[in-house]
């Protein structure tokens, strides 16, 4: 046996703690009309997890306290406790007896107990349900509910076979199943939404994406020519630098020895006694060809700088050309756009004040019209303001020049009629022999020589200030490289190449250089590694919601064939369980009517048709069997449970035709024998034997002793035939405050006392 025992304190009309204690295959509860009996019936429900406070014949949980009388105050909680052996491990837990407690409060407020521990209820039910025992269903019936699987319909009759064959587990995972089903097709319908939101933002991103690649691909390039083009030209600024310092150095000492030789000669020209008019002449030549010269060489410079101002602006010039060719920057006037502004709202007021469709729609083709042709007439467009006035500089620079030039004949031409007057001169003293004459060769020879030198420090001054132009250049486009590559430019210095190679193809390098900067301004390429962040965290979003929709597909399809699998189960098992119940459906049917036939079909109802349902509004006859076949379930077509019951010696085959007493003998037969089948640990039933007369009250106990065998009864009753069943009796009386007692006699105790 499995059920011990069960406490009762403060239970509706239990005011103190009452225990009943079940030591008998069949206990009976007994007692007056009102003293209590159903409330024991009642404090299983309780007990078990019964949410209904209706079903307990209460409106709230307080209803379910006692409320005091004149000699007990109320009570400010209810409980129930039920004992449990679980020594054959029925119960899913680790210990040989069980206690579960139950208790309301007078706020309402459940506290649920496993062996003294707090739990949820769910822990309760779940505990339960293992062991087919639930708060309700076939192992308790209550008072008036014996007759219920006759007068439910079909589908109602069908769930409590399911529950009674312990069938309500796969329910459970089935109705668990498909709304984790309906879950999953919620998520992949959300999942597919938003990677439809998000894929043409991808498309968006990946064209962005390659315009970057484009860009990434134009700067690598142009991060390879630039450090070569850096690294030569560094290279060739310091190479010329040191060269030149190397030049000037030997001929600035040769400059200072010619002077002081210079200095030397004149001291004796100007020292001798006697000085004569052609020492006179040639000193005076001296100066005069000295200042000649060095007024050429201040010209020379100046030609020199003004070509280096003019190539550093004819390099400006192709720039700015190739920049003002380019459409990414194209610009027009704000007076242009004024006037564009006009036009469209002038269109914009005509079509207000017609107000009808057509004239809105010729107006928005003559607006297209009108920005058509102000892209077109723009779009070519080049703004050479800063070309011209570069140009203009230009041509100052080379005006200017020219007139240098100009200056520079006539000093060439001076200089020529100086030198060749020195030259006649120098003639006429070689042919002098004295002293005097041996200075002025040493003059002429002077002379010459640094006529030399400073020309070659002439041209070594012409390259410096040529160099110092590049230089400035090189500076000002390796600041440029460095605010298109960044730092990485200035690592050129690294790097080792041969710098053996004509100076043209430096040049031709540099324009190259020129043109990759423009076409990557062009491609638009600001602001790439965001692009590119973006495009990857979009896509691996994108990813991630492609195989989160694989695994969401892949469960729903292993949802649907295990929602499947339990329907199989769920008929297999159905039916199994139906071809079971109806062996003892029949026998107990036999024992109760003494023949006949009884049995339980699964039948389908169709569809309600409209006729059908006419002849029900308009009160048309139509049998109980047909009533229950036409369910009135729109959903249509889902199984259920149909009972057929032939009498014997009686043309009765429908329910309708039977008698109260038959009635209530073949739900008790029916409830019997489905208890039979699977066999729940106790079975509590409620004064179900309340419509047998005494022949049949004999037979009702028969099957008692019989269900005994598999089940442990508690059963609740008026009818003596029964209560000699019963091994423990006990006896429910109420006091004069109202309250339930309990009074008990052990029927084999009471035999071996009395013998």
């Amino acid at each position: 046996m499995y059920l011990k025992s069960i406490e009762l304190t403060g239970f509706k009309s239990f005011a103190k703690k009452s225990e009943l204690q079940f030591t008998s295959k069949i206990s009976a509860i007994v007692g007056p009309n009102g003293s209590g009996k159903s409330n024991v019936a009642e404090s299983f429900s309780f007990v078990l997890g019964e949410q209904s406070i209706k079903s307990l014949r209460g409106k709230k949980g307080e209803d379910l306290i006692w409320n005091g009388s004149p000699d007990t105050p109320r009570a400010n909680r209810a409980s129930v406790k039920i004992v449990f052996d679980n020594s054959s491990k029925f119960l899913p837990i680790d210990y040989d007896t069980v206690t579960i407690e139950r208790v309301v409060h007078r706020d309402s407020v459940n506290e649920y107990l496993i062996n003294g521990s707090q739990v949820r209820l769910r822990d309760v039910v779940e505990l339960l349900s293992s062991a087919h025992i639930g708060s309700s269903g076939h192992h308790i019936i209550s008072q008036g509910e014996a007759d219920r699987i006759l007068n439910a319909n079909i589908k109602e009759r069908k769930s409590m076979i399911e529950d009674a064959l312990g069938l309500k587990m796969y329910q459970y995972k089935k109705q668990e199943s498909e709304k984790k089903l309906a879950k999953t097709q919620e998520n992949i319908a959300q999942t597919q939404s938003l990677r439809r939101e998000i894929m043409p933002h991808i498309r968006f991103l990946k064209k962005q994406v390659e315009k970057v690649q484009k860009s990434i691909e134009l700067r690598e390039e142009l991060q390879k020519e630039a450090l070569e083009y850096c690294k030569r030209e560094d290279e060739y600024i310091k190479v010329t630098t040191t060269r030149i310092e190397t030049e000037r150095w030997p001929l600035i000492q040769k400059e200072k020895e010619l002077n002081n030789e210079l200095s030397e000669a004149r001291a004796v020209l100007e020292g001798a006694k006697h000085r004569d008019a052609t020492s006179e002449e040639l000193i005076e030549l001296e100066q005069n060809l000295f200042k000649v010269r060095s007024e050429k060489d201040n010209l020379f410079r100046e030609v020199g700088k003004i070509d280096g101002e003019v190539s550093s602006l004819i390099r400006m010039v192709k720039k700015q050309e190739e920049v003002a060719h380019s459409l990414e920057h194209k610009t027009v006037t704000l007076v242009s756009v004024e006037s564009l502004s006009a036009q469209i709202e002038a269109k914009i007021i005509e079509a207000k004040k017609a107000g009808d469709i057509d004239t809105l729609l010729r107006v928005l083709d003559e607006v297209g019209e009108i920005l058509s042709a102000f892209v077109d007439k723009n779009k070519d467009k080049i703004d050479m303001s800063l070309l011209t006035e570069a140009e203009k500089d230009i041509e100052n620079l080379k005006e200017s020049k020219e007139n240098i030039e100009k200056s520079l004949e006539e000093i060439k031409d001076k200089e020529s009629q100086l030198a060749f007057q020195y030259t006649a001169l120098q003639n006429k003293i070689e042919k002098e022999k004295d002293s005097n004459r041996d200075a002025e060769k040493a003059v002429f020879r002077v002379m010459a020589e640094s006529q030399e030198v400073r020309s070659r420090l002439r041209s070594l001054k012409t390259e410096e200030e040529t160099l110092h132009l590049v230089q400035e250049d090189f500076k000002r486009e390796l600041t440029e490289l460095g605010m298109m590559l960044g730092t990485h430019v200035l690592h050129f210095q690294d790097l080792a190449f041969d710098f053996n190679e004509d100076r043209h193809i430096q040049e031709e390098r540099r324009r190259k250089i020129e043109k990759i900067k423009i076409r990557l301004e062009d491609s638009g390429g600001a602001g790439g590694a965001d692009v590119l962040k973006e495009y990857t965290e979009a896509s691996e979003r994108d990813a991630f919601l492609e195989k989160e929709l694989a695994d969401l597909e892949k469960t729903a399809t292993s949802l649907t064939e295990l929602i499947s699998d339990l329907d199989a189960r769920l008929s297999v098992e159905f039916k199994n369980g139906v071809e079971k119940i109806n062996i003892q459906f029949r026998e107990y049917f036999i024992v109760m009517f003494g023949g006949g036939e009884a049995r339980l079909s699964i039948v389908t109802p169709p569809k309600r048709k409209k006729s059908e349902v006419d002849e029900l509004l308009d009160g048309g006859e139509i049998s109980e069997e047909e009533l229950a076949l036409r369910s009135l379930d729109e959903a249509g077509e889902e199984e259920g449970i149909d009972i057929e019951v032939n009498l014997p010696k009686k043309k009765i085959k429908g329910l309708m035709m039977l008698s109260g007493g038959e009635r209530a003998l073949t739900s008790i037969a029916l409830l019997f024998a489905i208890s039979q089948v699977n066999p729940p640990p106790f079975i509590i039933l409620d004064e179900t034997d309340a419509a047998l007369d005494e022949a049949n009250s004999k037979k009702y106990g028969d099957m008692i002793e019989s269900l005994s065998k598999y089940s442990q009864l508690i059963l609740i009753t008026h009818n003596r035939e029964t209560m000699s069943r019963a091994g423990v009796l006990y006896g429910v009386t109420m006091g004069m405050g109202g309250g339930s007692k309990l009074l008990s006699v052990a029927f084999e105790e009471a035999v071996t006392i009395a013998k």
